[in-house]
């Protein structure tokens, strides 16, 4: 009887420990944090203070709730004035585009969309009908194209990367950045505060070079597992401990938000590493912001 209960009482200590764990990793995966910045320039026009983007990265058809409506309600808490995402909506391996469409056609309602291809949107062999797609919905595909976003008279440069992966079949055959450093090269020289959105963040010393001001990129997934202290642990393009896989980075006058994503690919589980909506404010330069400077 002694030797039952002692073994009633270690299946029960065990069955705890495994709901506890299976109950942490499920709101690791699922439940939404909002990382709120701003970033204030002098080429930022007055127009443009208290702008407000929010920046998805990485779906990978992953669903928040029914029609994406979690999702859809943490993205219109942050009343966002234009809404940029990333690349990867889709996963070439469970391809599956109404979920992702699903997300960009509500999204629609609360705030214009700018949108860029990922590696797996260039290995899905499907671009073309998920770019139409995207467009017939009403988003702004910005692979290799610039727009002007204007306000009250002034003007800023949204400008976008098309994916580097549409030149190579696998990881194996690296990156090829020359079309990425033609393109850079034409937008170069502008005197407008100008925003690039590229799925890569391992890129950043390229985009720096040619003195974008804002950038957004996502592909890193947060490293996947974050360690305390430490960080990511492992990247696509970066491999071990990874320096770009969230939060913002400097250099010169160039300033990098990383989303550590939403939804997962080839490993199914985040560790420490919630879904992420980044959402940037805008300042004009003012006594309150330092040129250049984040809060």
């Amino acid at each position: 009887m002694r030797l039952s209960l002692r073994h009633a009482k270690r299946f029960a200590l065990i069955l705890t420990i495994l709901v506890a764990i299976v109950g942490f990793v499920t709101w690791q995966n699922n439940c939404i944090v909002i990382s709120k910045s701003s970033l204030s320039s002098e080429k930022i026009p007055a127009a443009f203070h208290n702008f407000t983007i929010a920046h998805l990265s990485d779906l990978h058809n992953k669903k928040f709730g029914k029609n994406q409506s979690y999702l859809l309600k943490k993205l219109a808490s942050a009343s966002p004035d234009i809404i940029v995402v990333t690349g990867d909506l889709i996963d070439r391996r469970k391809y599956d585009p109404d979920t992702a469409m699903e997300l960009i056609t509500a999204a629609l309602e609360i705030a214009p969309l700018y949108f860029v291809s990922g590696n797996h949107e260039a290995w899905s062999g499907k671009y073309p009908v998920i770019r139409a797609d995207l467009e017939e919905a009403g988003a702004y595909v910005l692979d290799n194209a610039q727009v002007e976003i204007v306000r009250e008279g002034s003007t800023i440069l949204l400008s976008g990367l098309s994916d580097p992966d549409f030149l190579t079949s696998s990881y194996l055959e690296g990156t090829d950045t020359s079309a990425m450093e033609e393109q850079l090269r034409q937008w170069s020289g502008s005197d407008d505060f100008c925003i690039l959105l590229s799925h890569r963040p391992e890129l950043f010393e390229l985009y720096s070079e040619y003195g974008l001001d804002l950038i957004f990129a996502g592909h890193a997934h947060g490293g996947q597992f974050r360690i305390p202290f430490i960080g990511g642990f492992f990247a696509p393009d970066q491999g071990f401990f990874p320096k770009y896989t969230s939060g913002s980075h400097s250099k010169g006058g160039s300033t990098m938000f990383v989303s550590r994503g939403l939804g997962n690919s080839i490993i199914p589980v985040r560790i420490l590493n919630r879904p992420e909506i980044v959402v940037v404010t805008l300042k004009a330069d003012s006594d309150e912001y330092s040129s250049g400077s984040l809060h």
